[in-house]
């Protein structure tokens, strides 16, 4: 199949990238990154998650930082929102896309969610129409679908029941989560080819993380099969703390330095996305797997 001529990136520092710090970084600054991600023209930023701050602190300031934001019309702003408290919280601080989560794996729903599958679903198919009485757009993550690091492999039946139900509420767009990085290309390829027999590929995004250094391997195998939504996240941070092992996201700058190279269009300014992925470097005191950002600040310090 020929590559797509654009695709759309989620970025997902803000709240995935800082959940599993232990830096703490104040509001203003956190507000500092998202504004230099804004100016990098990213369409879709995840600024925090509606958590309660005993299981995330790095996430305890949400709803102060989502008020505080200077949202630019073209961006849409969104966060993770686990329950009904949360959604509520959402609500006052006026974003403009709810996301909720699910794992296709029983132990980790229970370990990430406090409850089993069966329990999740009821409350996100309440939480989706309380968004779309809003007229808001919805998401859903579905985590470990390619490997979860209690039951190893989760069966495929299991993730096309979970993605048929969400769909089914009304959620727009449903990522799928390689939590731990476990993905390789031909699993990446055989699980899309049973996915999009039964799903528009409009309706699915990808989340790779890049644990095992197989990211942007995964990221062109999804765009071979056609689909055009990839989450990523700034300088590659981010992990699940209720994963063990699972490293950072794929780093955006790589994911659009690949793509423009391939001739896809993004819309994303590179200089300023690598510039931003500097900065948030530079607060949590720690070296970035960004491959992008080592590049290019190798290259202009040499």
């Amino acid at each position: 199949m020929a590559l797509p001529k654009k695709v759309h990136i989620r970025e997902v520092g803000p709240r995935d990238g800082l959940q599993n710090e232990s830096t703490w970084l104040e509001t203003n600054e956190k507000r500092t990154w998202i504004d230099l991600l804004s100016a990098a023209h990213l369409p879709y930023i995840e600024v925090t998650s509606f958590v309660h701050p005993k299981w995330i602190p790095a996430l305890k300031d949400a709803k102060a930082l989502a008020q505080s934001l200077t949202k630019k019309h073209d961006i849409t702003y969104a966060a993770l929102i686990p329950n009904q408290k949360g959604l509520a919280h959402f609500f006052e601080a006026k974003l403009d896309e709810g996301a909720m989560f699910i794992s296709s794996s029983e132990t980790h729903n229970k370990k990430n969610m406090n409850q089993s599958i069966q329990e999740t679903l009821p409350e996100i198919k309440q939480m989706t129409a309380d968004l779309k009485a809003e007229g808001l757009n919805t998401r859903a993550y579905i985590s470990t679908v390619f490997g979860c690091p209690y039951e190893k492999q989760v069966s495929m039946d299991q993730v096309l029941r979970l993605t048929e139900s969400l769909l089914s509420y009304g959620i727009d767009e449903i990522s799928l989560g390689d939590t731990i990085g476990e993905a390789h290309p031909l699993q990446v390829e055989r699980r899309l080819d049973i996915l999009l027999e039964r799903f528009p590929a409009d309706k699915l995004a990808l989340h790779f993380h890049d644990t095992k250094g197989m990211g942007l391997a995964n990221v062109y195998t999804a765009l071979k099969a056609g689909i055009t939504t990839f989450d990523s996240s700034s300088g590659g941070l981010g992990g699940c703390p209720y994963a063990p092992g699972s490293s950072g996201n794929v780093a955006t700058e790589d994911v659009v330095h690949m793509l423009q190279k391939l001739g896809i269009e993004t819309n994303v300014d590179l200089p300023a996305l690598i510039h931003a992925a500097k900065w948030i470097e530079t607060k949590i005191d720690r070296t970035l797997p960004s491959h992008c950002l080592r590049a290019f600040y190798s290259h202009t310090t040499s």
